[in-house]
């Protein structure tokens, strides 16, 4: 792959590590092995759904989430969460 044929946010991931922002991560096993634990807990925790949403919405609401400062999975989470507990009100 070509550096012209990346994604904008592949392009920025490849400068940042150019520019030798990257650092490795000490004790990288026992860190993975937090992280999956978490993922479990939340994982059985939550249900997993697949929705398509067209591009100009998924950047829309990718755009909102890293504003809000969180993962664009959660704040679509907490925006059904929301709408079902009566908090987000449907607009006509």
């Amino acid at each position: 792959m070509k550096p012209h044929d990346l994604e904008i946010d592949e392009q920025e991931l490849l400068e940042s590590y150019e520019r030798d922002e990257w650092q490795s991560i000490p004790q990288l096993e026992t860190e993975l092995q937090q992280y999956r634990a978490y993922a479990a807990a939340y994982l059985g925790e939550s249900r997993l759904v697949s929705v398509g949403i067209s591009p100009e919405d998924f950047e829309q609401i990718r755009q909102k989430a890293q504003e809000k400062g969180v993962p664009h999975e959660k704040f679509i989470a907490n925006i059904l969460h929301e709408f079902v507990s009566g908090r987000l009100i449907e607009q006509a």
